[in-house]
């Protein structure tokens, strides 16, 4: 569907400018160079040929065309199809700029699912309403503004209970999703991977089961007897009712589901231990959404993975190879990105991905420096960060986009985070200063030794570069003569050529 930013700006009670957001920072971009993520070299740009963009933009939407039926069934209901959208938050706590911050959050969201936000309401209350989200007054003045706008769709900011998700739909008389939701919608749409797919499945799976709901009398009928003798035991007899065959059949597919997620997580381990035996140090990159990790990782390692200017464009995480100067190897991860209230069944599902943030040696924090608030994304990807296990992994803050922040802001974040690194992965500004803090955060090895390796084992040399530190190195009539650090392992092998005791 076409972007309408026009219109938001004209139309909505939030607009990207009163939450402080620059007119160049709109969540959807169909041209990843009018975005500005490409630096031309030699015809292709440091993000590399973005072949995967071209796939995910090869299928859109026709604006006016639709086929939807009267009576929706539940299959229907899951494939959320959003098109045109009224946003409506409830202001609980905090100033009103992070309410207008959170809602121009959300119409990113609804944009980037695919869908034209045509307002945005906002109302203050001590907490949502128990029955109806915002209030059954509230609730008919949104009727009037959904037909008033022609709107299909109601995106609620916030996590409904089923129970709020029905009162609402039946007030507003549209469909009614939440922020849960529309995330997941996001999660469905960019997933690549077999694994990235299966950990979207459960996460949709784990949210729709407590919701799931009959559209009509057909799904309260019961089909006992020879009728249901197809379903094998438990199904015959008095029968059970269409909706509790639903969940049955959720419940065995999510059941299915962990059990290839757990499989599919058992081979990322056994190439994770691989790397921790051969002693190689890794790196994860982690932030909010959109703040540009994937830019960084290929300006660091010319890795060419899909760079877009919209949320959650990485879901499916990239383990790329890197060099620190004095020659020895470590890794690099680019990892999804978070978000304010992430649905805690994405954090669940995606637990073994996650899992190379958890596991790293060091986390390369990125903040998007141009954002108004970045000290909150900060706050909202250390809380994940601890729920996930990596609250105690070392943290090297990089704030990133500095060509486009305000020099306040970015004052603001070198008091504040002490030792940040400020770059530009657009321009590339900053990015040796990171290569050296990265490799100067990088752990060391612990031994020391001081060996002659003769000329055939040149095999074993070449691993003291990769893996270890060569402080010295001299050619001799006896062989290679090595002063370095490595791990206990290879100073293990490397002690049958010591010419000093091993430190």
């Amino acid at each position: 569907m076409t972007n309408s930013s026009e219109a938001l700006m004209a139309s909505t009670e939030i607009t990207y400018a009163e939450s402080g957001l620059a007119s160049d920072e709109q969540p959807m971009h169909s041209d990843p160079i009018a975005a500005g993520y490409q630096d031309d070299i030699d015809g292709v740009g440091v993000d590399g040929e973005q072949l995967d963009l071209a796939d995910r933009q090869a299928l859109r939407r026709v604006v006016g065309l639709s086929t939807e039926l009267t009576d929706v069934t539940e299959v229907e209901y899951r494939q959320l199809r959003l098109e045109r959208v009224v946003l409506i938050g409830v202001w609980t706590e905090g100033t009103l700029a992070d309410a207008e911050t959170s809602m121009a959050e959300l119409a990113a969201l609804a944009e980037t699912a695919g869908s034209e936000v045509l307002d945005a309401l906002i109302q203050r209350r001590d907490k949502p309403d128990a029955g109806t989200y915002i209030g059954s007054g509230k609730a008919k003045e949104l009727r009037e503004v959904v037909i008033a706008t022609g709107a299909d769709t109601v995106v609620c900011d916030g996590e409904l209970t089923p129970g709020q998700l029905i009162a609402l739909e039946k007030a507003v008389q549209v469909k009614v999703i939440d922020r849960t939701a529309l995330i997941l919608d996001i999660f469905a749409q960019h997933a690549k991977s077999r694994e990235g797919k299966a950990q979207v499945a459960l996460a949709q799976m784990q949210y729709m089961l407590p919701r799931l709901r009959g559209w009509g009398e057909s799904m309260s009928r019961q089909a006992g007897g020879r009728v249901a003798g197809g379903g094998g035991i438990g199904t015959r007899g008095p029968g059970e009712t269409k909706i509790e065959t639903d969940r049955r059949r959720i419940r065995s597919r999510m059941a299915k589901l962990r059990k290839d997620i757990a499989e599919m997580g058992t081979a990322r381990e056994t190439q994770r231990g691989a790397r921790r035996r051969g002693g190689v140090p890794a790196v994860a990159i982690a932030g909010y959404t959109n703040a540009g990790k994937s830019s960084l990782l290929n300006r660091l390692t010319g890795a060419g993975v899909l760079v877009e200017n919209a949320l959650f464009a990485t879901l499916d995480p990239t383990v790329r190879r890197a060099e620190a100067e004095d020659g020895r190897a470590y890794t690099i991860a680019d990892t999804v990105g978070f978000v304010r209230h992430l649905p805690h069944q994405l954090v669940e599902a995606f637990r073994s991905t996650l899992e190379e943030v958890a596991q790293s040696d060091l986390v390369v924090h990125v903040v998007d420096g141009s954002h108004p608030h970045p000290e909150s994304q900060l706050s909202t990807v250390r809380q994940v960060l601890s729920e996930i296990g990596a609250g105690d992994v070392p943290e090297l803050v990089v704030v990133n986009k500095c060509d486009t922040a305000d020099p306040h802001v970015i004052d603001r974040l070198r008091r504040t985070e002490k030792g940040c690194v400020v770059v530009s992965a657009r321009t590339g500004e900053g990015i040796d200063a990171l290569r050296a803090a990265v490799e100067a955060a990088l752990p060391h090895p612990e031994v020391e030794v001081d060996a002659v390796v003769p000329y055939a084992l040149g095999a074993l040399v070449a691993r003291v570069h990769d893996t270890g530190e060569v402080l010295t190195e001299e050619h001799t009539s006896e062989g290679t003569h090595l002063v370095a650090r490595v791990d206990a392992a290879l100073a293990a092998e490397l002690s049958a050529y010591a010419v000093a005791p091993v430190a």
